[in-house]
């Protein structure tokens, strides 16, 4: 072993107790790592951020704009409004939403995938009256099988077909992976829905996050044109259940009607009076087709600037400007272009004309306001925001269009006319143009934690491999292997880069395992496919521990799980995806 070898052995040793120490952030560890590799020689200095321009690296960028991007448009909100339902057993419940989060996973990052699922899980688990983790975990492992199916479901792949292209000419295809993919997730999903769940350690059930969130009582419009004009209110009621949401009156012409109800004809203009969280309220509100007032009755209208709308939850204080006074008496709307929809006093609901009602030291407020000033209209009203307690309001007259521009992208990429990166650029661009995200949203919705990791990660990789550092572990895996079949290498190499992956970060370990892969079958004379396709399922299939994917981590808190709670399901689901796997891999990907 050489010298410059020792020294990245000893880095990526230190980057693998730092990560499972869990005391830094992990991109600040790879950072560390890239400035320490250059300062100590083994790094070349010119090209120590050839990482952040990385093909791999700009994709992952460019994968999460084009998830939110779909996500603000209310593609994946409506899909996942229809699936969700509090009637189904967890089995039932695992293989609905976990199928359909392995079908969005391979068109959006699965962690975006996760993101949305979630709500609706927890929505579904509270109306079943069942822990919410004996479904989390499942509908999340789902997420992380479907990211397998294309090039863009995960990072992993999107690496591994970036190294592919540096050592056979041409990259992996967007639907490569499918085969291989689809099988293992088919097979991950049956058993996640038949026996995954039951695995699942007995907990008492943790709290449901949503339970600290506030119901208000809100108004919202028919606006000209809904949907909903011409309906009875009786015929919201499946929207209404589904979004955690209750009708509680109408009010027509400045009244609120005292008949029936459920039999009341909407008509455009009626306000209804809706009590519901903010996320309640505005997955309503999407899937009714209804709209936020403005003050004074008017219905929606563009915002100045081209941006969103979030509802944003913040407390009144003894020194807040509007504390003692009204909204409208502060002129709230026509000097931020915030209107308020909702107040909650002393855990009470207010029910009545809120925008007409003083505001009282303590209150809990409601507020719709421009995106982009969110921050300038809390510190105006003298009002604390709620951290992580902001809604955004999804933009569904651009549904079809965010749509239209993705899967235009997709299959661009797939039949060849341009690579998937510039594909992706173009939706960006697209989106951007027709409204469908902010510019700021562009920026916002890039995880740059990941970004950093993989920039830093991807030159220390590759020194590594010029060094000779993967050709010294693939002869020990080699070694370890001597005189037997080479799918027996093919599978050593699988088991360990899914128990490194369990540990590491999917990320990592796929730019530290796909130049082993390659120098491996280097040295047994085989094609680097197999190989590689075995490192993307591995470091894929991180099951065992809550830090070996951002899913995992995700749902820890909303699930209530202890670090010991992943294994029971993640082992068995390990074996299975190496039991299918492997025998895929050899039938499309021969050696």
């Amino acid at each position: 072993m050489t010298a410059d070898q020792a020294i990245l052995f000893a880095l990526f040793a230190a980057v693998l107790a730092l990560f499972l120490w869990g005391r830094l952030r992990y991109d600040l560890v790879a950072f560390g790592a890239l400035v320490a590799g250059v300062l100590l020689g083994v790094v070349p200095a010119q090209s120590a951020f050839a990482g952040f321009g990385h093909p791999a690296t700009v994709l992952v960028a460019l994968v999460l704009i084009a998830s939110a991007g779909l996500g603000r448009a209310g593609v994946v909100q409506l899909l996942m409004r229809l699936l969700a339902s509090g009637r189904r057993g967890p089995g039932g419940h695992v293989a609905v939403m976990g199928g359909a989060g392995a079908l969005l996973s391979a068109v959006m990052n699965n962690v975006a995938a996760l993101a949305l699922l979630m709500p609706a899980d927890l929505a579904a688990s509270a109306r079943a009256r069942r822990a919410a983790a004996l479904t989390l975990m499942p509908v999340s492992f789902a997420t992380i099988l479907g990211g397998m199916l294309t090039l863009i479901g995960t990072p992993p792949n999107i690496i591994v077909a970036s190294f592919r292209e540096g050592a056979a000419g041409a990259p992996f295809g967007m639907f490569d992976f499918l085969p291989v993919g689809a099988a293992v997730a088919a097979a991950g999903l049956a058993f996640l829905a038949l026996a995954g769940w039951r695995l699942i350690p007995a907990r008492p059930e943790a709290p449901d996050p949503r339970a600290e969130v506030a119901a208000y009582v809100a108004e919202l419009l028919v606006p000209e044109g809904s949907r909903a004009a011409g309906r009875r209110l009786a015929d919201l009621d499946a929207a209404a259940e589904a979004a955690d949401a209750a009708v509680i009156g109408v009010q027509r012409d400045g009244r609120r009607l005292a008949r029936a109800l459920r039999g009341v004809e909407l008509r455009e203009g009626d306000m209804l009076l809706v009590e519901a969280a903010p996320d309640a309220l505005e997955a309503f509100r999407a899937e009714a087709g209804l709209a936020f007032p403005q003050a004074g009755g008017a219905g929606e209208r563009p915002e100045p600037g081209g941006g969103g709308r979030v509802l944003v939850e913040m407390v009144a204080t003894s020194r807040s400007r509007i504390t003692g006074r009204t909204a409208q008496a502060i002129g709230l709307h026509w000097r931020q272009g915030a209107v308020l929809m909702g107040i909650v006093r002393r855990g009470r609901t207010l029910r009545e004309r809120v925008r007409m009602t003083r505001v009282a030291a303590g209150d809990t407020l409601l507020v719709l306001t421009p995106e982009e000033t969110a921050a300038d209209v809390a510190e105006w009203l003298g009002a604390l925001p709620l951290a992580g307690r902001s809604v955004a309001v999804t933009r569904q007259d651009r549904t079809a269009f965010a749509l239209a521009v993705f899967a235009a992208a997709v299959a661009a990429a797939s039949l060849g006319v341009m690579p998937m990166a510039v594909a992706l650029g173009a939706v960006v661009i697209l989106y951007v143009l027709g409204g469908v995200l902010t510019a700021e949203e562009v920026y916002g919705s890039v995880d740059w934690p990941v970004v950093v990791l993989l920039g830093a990660m991807i030159p220390l990789g590759l020194a590594l491999d010029d060094v000779g550092g993967t050709a010294l572990i693939a002869a020990g895996l080699a070694a370890l292997t001597a005189g037997l079949p080479a799918w027996i290498s093919l599978a050593v190499l699988m088991v360990a880069v899914m128990f490194l992956s369990d540990v590491l970060n999917n990320n990592a370990t796929a730019i530290l395992a796909a130049p082993v892969a390659l120098r491996l079958a280097e040295t047994l004379g085989a094609s680097p496919d197999p190989f590689l396709m075995a490192v993307a399922v591995g470091a894929s299939c991180a099951f065992l521990t809550p830090i070996g994917h951002q899913n995992n981590t995700l749902i820890l808190g909303p699930g209530g799980y202890r670090f010991g709670d992943y294994w029971p399901v993640g082992l068995p689901l390990e074996a299975i995806v190496v039991a299918v796997g492997l025998p895929a891999i050899l039938l499309v990907w021969p050696l």
